[in-house]
C-alpha cells in the first residue's frame, strides 16, 4: 500500500546539516509517509551520514549521477514518490514535529480542489538558533482561490510561500505541472504558481519548519539574480493567471523584488559568523 505522504529530500553537500533533517522528518507525529533522499553526487560525506538511516523501513535512499543543477535532483527524488501527497525539504532544512498532521489535516479540510497547503516558517542560522519566527504569507488566511494567492506573491515582490519545506502538494498537482520548472532561484515559487492556478491553496498560519541561512546554501550564491528572476517569476505568474494578474500586479512586483534583494544582502551581511556552522 502507498503510503499517504511522501517527503523527499534532494540532498547536496548537506554533510553539515543532513542527519538534523532526516531526524526532523522521521520525528512527525503523523505516521503515514514514505521519506526519499536522493544525493546528487555530493564531495562531502553527505551520503556517508544517510548510511545511519538506511534501516529504517520509512526511508528509501538513491543516488544522481552529476550534472543537471538543482532541477534534475528536484525532480529525480519528486519522481520516485509513492504518495498521494508530497513535500520537499531540502537538506539542510527542519520540519516541526506535527507539520505533517497538521497540513495533511488543513489539506483534507479543504477538500479536493484544494492543491496546495503552505505554512509559516522560523529563519535559522547555520548553527540552529532562530533569529525571524512566523515568516511567511503575507495577509493570506485559510482557504483562497490559487490564482488570488499567485497574485498577492506577485504584488508582494517575494516568494510568500517559503522554500519547499513549508510547503505539501497534491502529487498529482505536481506532475500535472510537469514537475519541478527550470526557473533557477525561483525553481520552487514559479513551480507552485503551475500547482496553484489548478485550484485552491490553504495558508496555514503556523510556524511548523525551519529554514536555514547558510554560507552553503545556494540561494545565497544567486543574490545577484534574484530581483531579474523574481520579474521573470511575474511575467510568468500573469501568463498562467491572466483574468487574476494585471500589468500593473506585475510592475509593482518587479519593483519590490529590487528592495526585497537588498534587505536580503544586508540581512547576509548583519548574520556574519551565524551563517557558517561550528568548527
Amino acid at each position: 500500500m502507498s503510503p499517504r505522504v511522501s517527503v523527499v529530500v534532494p540532498a547536496y553537500n548537506n554533510g553539515d546539516y543532513i542527519a538534523a533533517t532526516m531526524r526532523s522528518v522521521l520525528d512527525q507525529t503523523f505516521d503515514d509517509f514514505e521519506l526519499v533522499v536522493a544525493d546528487h553526487s555530493s564531495t562531502d560525506d553527505t551520503w556517508e551520514q544517510l548510511q545511519a538511516f538506511a534501516d529504517d523501513p520509512r526511508v528509501r535512499l538513491v543516488q544522481t549521477d552529476a550534472g543537471g543543477g538543482a532541477r534534475r535532483n528536484w525532480n529525480r527524488v519528486s519522481e520516485l514518490a509513492r504518495g498521494e501527497l508530497i513535500k520537499l525539504v531540502c537538506g539542510d532544512d527542519l520540519v516541526h514535529p506535527t507539520m505533517l498532521a497538521r497540513q495533511v489535516a488543513a489539506i483534507d479540510a479543504a477538500g479536493p480542489e484544494a492543491v496546495l497547503v503552505a505554512s509559516q516558517r522560523d529563519l535559522v542560522d547555520a548553527r540552529g538558533d532562530v533569529f525571524v519566527r512566523a515568516r511567511g504569507l503575507g495577509d493570506l488566511d485559510g482557504v483562497v482561490d490559487g490564482a488570488e494567492a499567485l497574485r498577492a506573491t506577485v504584488r508582494s515582490g517575494t516568494n510568500l510561500f517559503g522554500e519547499p519545506a513549508c510547503v505539501l502538494m497534491r502529487t498529482d498537482a505536481l506532475r500535472r505541472a510537469g514537475w519541478w520548472q527550470d526557473l533557477r532561484y525561483y525553481i520552487d515559487a514559479g513551480s507552485y504558481a503551475h500547482v496553484m492556478v489548478q485550484g485552491r491553496v490553504v495558508a496555514l498560519r503556523e510556524s511548523l519548519a525551519s529554514f536555514r541561512v547558510s554560507a552553503s546554501q545556494w540561494s545565497v550564491r544567486l543574490m545577484r539574480q534574484q530581483a531579474e528572476e523574481a520579474a521573470e517569476f511575474h511575467r510568468l505568474a500573469r501568463e498562467l493567471a491572466p483574468a487574476t494578474i494585471t500589468e500593473q500586479d506585475v510592475r509593482r512586483g518587479d519593483r519590490l523584488a529590487k528592495v526585497v534583494a537588498l534587505q536580503r544582502r544586508a540581512a547576509y551581511v548583519v548574520l556574519g559568523r551565524r551563517m557558517r556552522p561550528r568548527d
